[in-house]
């Protein structure tokens, strides 16, 4: 009973976090999720890409704002005269340039963007910081303890391709399917693999039953430049056979001894008919 309420309460927290990294769209950034931040913050950027001022927003997150200061500016001595003198100026969003207002308004923008991504508790850590660039660095800060470090991480990711091998039986959809699934984590977190590494690492790990096939797509296709993605398109033709290979390998293993019978010749002794003297 203890396992059951267990895997519901899983299921359900899988759910809800699913739910949680899913809200974000064309109208509303995605909630980081606990556990989540690298996701969340790849997220974000790709929600920041569907704004017509983009590069400002990504400009906005990585560097300070504009900061509104005193300028020297030339003014007439009098109405319609062209004599000028100096005057110091103070900066407001109404009286500076077209460009400068478009970059306030985008740190404007990535505030309330990022603000709306987080939930209280972090709100409550970053609301000091002064500007979209200090938050979004505050907000790294915070969720690196949640997380192992770079360096661990790559080396796990490097561990878990080195060991990743097919399951006896399995199909090439399902091999590929989690073959693309930790590709695409080595890939997000800028871990190097060579397209040669990815192409043999994929060719090599799949089951003896498909050696044959594997042979052939060897000798037709260049491994440093194809891509596993058309490696998989070229094997899975294949599948049907595989499958009679595997049915009839599973069959003489359920059933030896009627293989042997089949290739042995039938014996029918003679007889002779006893003498007697």
């Amino acid at each position: 009973m203890y396992n059951t309420n267990n895997n519901m309460q899983t299921q359900t927290s899988n759910t809800l976090h699913n739910a949680i990294m899913e809200v974000g769209s064309k109208d509303r950034p995605p909630m980081l999720a606990p556990g989540n931040y690298i996701q969340w913050k790849s997220r974000i950027k790709r929600y920041i890409d569907t704004k017509p001022n983009h590069e400002l927003i990504h400009y906005c997150l990585e560097n300070p704002p504009y900061k509104l200061d005193w300028q020297d500016v030339a003014v007439p001595v009098s109405e319609g005269s062209p004599i000028t003198t100096t005057e110091r100026i103070r900066e407001t969003y109404k009286n500076v340039s077209q460009d400068k207002r478009d970059q306030l308004n985008a740190e404007a923008e990535v505030v309330q963007i990022i603000l709306t991504g987080i939930d209280n508790d972090i709100y409550s850590t970053v609301d000091a910081c002064p500007n979209a660039c200090e938050i979004w660095k505050a907000i790294e800060r915070l969720k690196q303890g949640e997380s192992i470090n770079v360096q661990d991480l790559e080396t796990n990711l490097y561990w878990e391709i080195g060991k990743f091998t097919s399951q006896d039986g399995e199909s090439m959809e399902s091999y590929y399917s989690r073959f693309y699934k930790m590709m695409n984590e080595l890939i997000r977190n800028q871990c190097k693999v060579t397209n040669h590494q990815v192409n043999v690492q994929f060719l090599l790990q799949l089951q003896p039953e498909w050696q044959r096939f594997v042979t052939l797509v060897k000798q037709s296709q260049e491994l440093k430049t194809v891509s596993y993605h058309k490696l998989y398109d070229i094997l899975k033709q294949h599948q049907h056979e595989m499958n009679e290979i595997r049915a009839e390998k599973i069959t003489r293993v359920a059933n030896p001894l009627a293989l042997v019978a089949q290739q042995q010749p039938d014996y029918h002794p003679q007889t002779h008919p006893t003498h007697y003297t």
